[in-house]
């Protein structure tokens, strides 16, 4: 069938099963806009106030729905636009599909108006780009961009289509997704690509059999769960690996809701800011395992010491991350789910109850005061939060310190209820992701925790949340400062705040106000309570609400240990 490169790429995204898109139009990419106008009843379109939006966005469908998120911006400034969430989602191995389009390709080089080298800007921050400028090779382009971001560690793909090709005619014929792996077209095509994690690789069957003979000698096992297994959804798969070892259990920013918080093998966050039992458990252990985890430097501070008395098994999807960071005793190269499966049909189940007694002696949650001077505290926020809202409500986190208190606090229990920038700690990422959720679990409660900083960066996008009747439900933790700058500052640069003082407006309830939605200031339990339940009334009419929480400047992130340290050095309990 005879047709236009823009019609094709609407023809194809339907082929991936693709129903929701988020973007902004512009001049280059209009052909396909026009068509998306034609296939309303099939793809529904968000615009958001800002690329950047729209690129959280995608972002945050994905990783809540397990499905690949698609992004569509102009050229120039709007396909610059999305860098952010593109290596935001990079980062965090999100698989996202990005589509922008560029002038005409007698228009390239010439600095022709808004014209940029986005797949140039953009390659080092996705599994893969694509420029087309031939419309039959569109079609297989676009087929390969979305295995690729979803085959092995899922990511990032991105395809710059010049304007000329998206009104070329070309002959289509539809290949059903299915179908994609068994023409062998997809695997060729990706394996010409330039990145190492691409396909799913077989987990070796000798690596298990030695991982579990180390398994068998081991009286202090621990255990690391990493985002790769939320990313794998081996959440049941790793739970059930944790039990059979019978080993405590501590949680990277990227792994919450995939080992349930609330877990009695649980310890918390480990790293920078995590719990003491975590910390501690990681340096007394004699073997650690550590599933889908990067061992960054909010993990491994001081990568030379770290876990000094454990053999380190790593176990990942990635060969690169193999003794990137940390240097392993033993590493199996799979993904979590495949690996898990294979061990826990071959481990007996262990007992460690000495050695759980000891990791657990030490605590897995801080404990905050109650009373701090007209304000309320992190932990009395959240946990009345999360006692008048649904147990599998969706938290979409900024960056900050609030992001560690809803981190800390909250006991996630299945992968995509936490999404959070990790890797890149992108300040205005939650709104966005928020929004994306909501749209791709539309029967769920969606809440967008935030602070005062953070929100200040994406607050337009309210503007998508009232306009498409997105009832996200923003707490911002207001303590008036940029909270984890100046709890640095504090500590360690001599409380030197140079400029971490947000003494200025907006005026956050007048704000949500402005963009039609209902907004409330609260200073305590008794007012968050009746804000939460105002909230929750509005949420039934498919509104919106903000609720600016009194947070007191002088609350820290507690425990915290100061990076290149060993991660039992906590400067702070």
């Amino acid at each position: 069938m005879e047709m236009t490169g823009a019609r094709v790429v609407v023809e194809c995204l339907l082929e991936q099963g693709v129903d929701t898109v988020f973007g902004y139009p512009g001049g280059t990419i209009l052909n396909i806009y026009d068509e998306l106008y034609k296939y309303q009843d099939r793809i529904t379109h968000y615009l958001t106030s800002h690329e950047q939006g729209a690129a959280h966005a995608a972002d945050g469908y994905a990783r809540s729905t397990g499905k690949v998120g698609v992004c569509l911006a102009t050229s120039g400034p709007g396909a610059t636009n999305l860098t952010t969430g593109i290596a935001t989602a990079y980062m965090d191995s999100s698989p996202v599909v990005f589509i922008c389009c560029n002038v005409g390709q007698k228009l390239l080089g010439k600095d022709t108006f808004q014209e940029v080298d986005i797949t140039g800007v953009a390659m080092p921050i996705t599994k893969s780009t694509y420029l087309v400028r031939d419309v039959n090779k569109l079609a297989d382009t676009i087929r390969t961009a979305f295995g690729l971001a979803r085959s092995g560690r899922p990511g990032p793909v991105l395809i710059d289509i010049t304007k000329d090709v998206t009104a070329a005619l070309v002959d289509y014929a539809p290949l059903p997704r299915e179908e994609h792996r068994k023409n062998g077209m997809l695997g060729k095509l990706i394996s010409r690509a330039r990145t190492s994690s691409l396909l799913m690789p077989e987990p070796d069957q000798q690596d298990i059999d030695i991982l579990a003979e180390m398994i068998r000698d081991s009286e202090k096992p621990m255990l690391i769960c990493g985002g790769g297994v939320t990313r794998s959804r081996a959440h049941m798969e790793f739970r059930e690996f944790a039990r059979k070892i019978d080993a405590p259990v501590a949680i990277t920013l990227m792994g919450g809701g995939a080992m349930d918080g609330a877990d009695p093998l649980a310890t918390g966050m480990i790293g920078m800011h995590g719990s003491q039992a975590s910390n501690r458990g990681v340096a007394g252990c004699d073997l650690l395992i550590a599933v889908g985890c990067r061992f960054s430097d909010r993990v491994a501070l001081k990568p030379d010491t770290f876990a000094p008395q454990a053999k380190i098994v790593h176990i990942d999807i990635d060969r690169a991350e193999i003794n990137k960071n940390v240097q392993t005793d033993h590493h199996i190269i799979g993904n979590a789910k495949d690996v898990l499966r294979k061990l826990n049909e071959q481990i007996p189940q262990y007992n460690h109850t000495e050695w759980k007694r000891y990791v657990f002696s030490f605590p897995t949650e801080t404990k905050y005061d109650d009373d701090v001077n007209g304000a309320m505290t992190p932990k009395q926020i959240l946990s009345t939060i999360a006692e008048m809202l649904p147990k599998d409500t969706t938290v979409a986190t900024d960056v900050g310190e609030h992001q560690m208190w809803a981190i800390q606090h909250f006991h996630f229990s299945y992968p995509g209820q936490l999404l959070t920038s990790g890797g890149y700690g992108t300040m205005g990422f939650g709104l966005g992701a928020a929004i994306g959720a909501q749209a791709g679990n539309p029967e769920k409660t969606v809440i967008h925790i935030t602070g005062d900083g953070s929100f200040r960066m994406n607050c337009n996008e309210l503007a998508t949340e009232e306009h498409y009747k997105l009832p996200i439900i923003t707490f911002i933790f207001n303590n008036g400062v940029l909270g984890m700058v100046h709890q640095w500052q504090k500590l360690m640069y001599g409380q030197r705040y140079s400029q971490t003082i947000l003494d200025r407006g907006p005026d956050f309830v007048k704000l949500a106000e402005a963009y039609g939605l209902k907004g409330t200031r609260v200073t305590c339990v008794e007012e968050l309570r009746s804000a939460i339940e105002d909230a929750k009334q509005e949420r039934k009419a498919g509104r919106g609400y903000v609720i600016d929480c009194a947070v007191a400047t002088e609350e820290m992130v507690r425990p915290m240990v100061n990076g290149g340290t060993n991660i039992t050095e906590f400067l702070l309990n």
